[in-house]
């Protein structure tokens, strides 16, 4: 062994004998942080999410578990292909952030300094689109029975608004979600008096609650508008669970504080003559919106039930061109996400957007209700729907409102 190549090693040895270990990963100074951004919407008290994630307490149990999910990509839960779209509330981890919560729990998960805590996100309790300007309650509580099948249930909740109002945010909280599967608030609109034109544009939908879906929360500028005299129609659907519940529901709204230049619509592509053939692993339905003049969508939002297996959006534009603008290759009933996409879509009148599902009515669907049956169209989970809901605007409907703020 030369001279030269033992004073390199030597060299090397003391440098690897210098050089500092790499800094400990802890919870307070490196971990707190990143579940307080991507978690702890839900997991706290009164969501959806069955834990806590607030401290050092309620995570360290799970330490593992949240491990295994954001490694796996199975949470925070997002659906669409990465492939196609670009959206605003992509709730994707950076690497760098699965790296960091893998790194600290193969470490032992230590707690560190409670000096180094990041200040907590804050919430108001019960709410997430913060304190509500005005709040719509069931009208009296629901009897929900401990087992059988319960219909939809309508209640009709007058707005009194005496003046028309623009909606810049909308909430919907189950009162038990042990019971509520779903929740749908609709606008009743009041009839035209005789003589009266028609109004032009009818938007029937304020804003739905299913489990995963976030509130509606519109960007500045853009708002819904909730006529004088206009009537709230609450959809419930009620699962029961084997005990006897009640339940009244409720929906906050905040007034927008600003001039609206946008109004925001709800549209839909659907079909309703879906037949599902018993046995079938990829039964394919198709339907199509078609703009009737210069349009702008938002945000996406695909439905199906319990054989609902990927829905794809496609834009095809009068001159020919097409483009996926949503991909869900996996869809999951458990899961009603909402797409915002982060500009909005042009699609110029005579443009068509094409939604395509597929539906697995196999026994291999491990959530089929019953394979052996032909699937239509109805409201309970087994039975099937097919809707490719939709924000958008209106380019006619640019407006310059002065927003009222009481």
């Amino acid at each position: 062994m030369s001279r030269c190549f033992l004073a390199a090693a030597v060299c090397a040895a003391a440098l690897a004998a210098t050089k500092e270990p790499a800094p400990k990963l802890t919870y307070t100074k490196d971990v707190a942080a990143i579940l307080n951004k991507r978690c702890v919407e839900c997991h706290r008290p009164g969501e959806a999410a069955p834990m806590a994630f607030q401290n050092y307490k309620q995570v360290r149990p799970w330490a593992k578990a949240i491990r295994e999910k954001m490694v796996t990509r199975t949470m925070p839960v997002w659906l669409a292909d990465p492939s196609h779209g670009e959206f605003r509330n992509d709730r994707r981890l950076p690497q760098s952030e699965i790296d960091t919560v893998m790194a600290w729990v193969d470490s032992g998960a230590p707690e560190g300094d409670p000096k180094h805590l990041p200040p907590p996100p804050q919430f108001l309790d019960g709410w997430n689109i913060g304190k509500p300007d005005m709040v719509f309650e069931l009208p009296q509580e629901v009897d929900v029975p401990a087992t059988g099948v319960v219909p939809y249930q309508y209640y009709r909740v007058p707005t009194n608004f005496t003046e028309d109002r623009w909606i810049q945010a909308a909430e919907i909280r189950p009162g038990n979600r042990s019971v509520v599967h779903h929740v749908i608030v609709f606008l009743n609109e009041p009839t035209p008096a005789a003589g009266t034109p028609a109004p032009t544009v009818r938007d029937a939908l304020l804003v739905g609650w299913a489990p995963g879906e976030q509130a509606k929360m519109l960007e500045p500028g853009t708002a819904k508008l909730i006529k004088a005299g206009t009537t709230l129609r609450f959809q419930m659907h009620y699962t029961p669970n084997g005990k006897a519940a009640k339940d009244r529901s409720y929906v906050g709204l905040i007034f927008a504080k600003e001039p609206v230049k946008h109004r925001a619509l709800t549209g839909n592509a659907m079909n309703m003559a879906l037949k599902i053939p018993p046995g079938d692993p990829n039964y394919e339905v198709k339907s199509t919106w078609v703009a009737k003049e210069d349009a702008r969508i938002f945000g996406f939002m695909p439905h199906m039930h319990l054989r609902g297996k990927d829905f794809t959006y496609t834009a095809v534009y009068p001159d020919g061109r097409s483009e996926i603008v949503l991909k869900v290759p996996k869809y999951d009933f458990n899961w009603q996400l909402a797409y915002n996409l982060k500009e909005p879509l042009l699609m110029p009148k005579g443009s068509r957007l094409e939604c395509v599902a597929h539906f697995d009515n196999s026994p291999n669907n491990k959530y089929n209700p019953d394979p052996a049956k032909e699937v239509k169209w109805g409201d309970q989970t087994w039975e099937e729907m097919m809707i490719g809901w939709f924000e958008y605007t209106y380019d006619s409907l640019i407006m310059v409102t002065q927003a009222k703020n009481d």
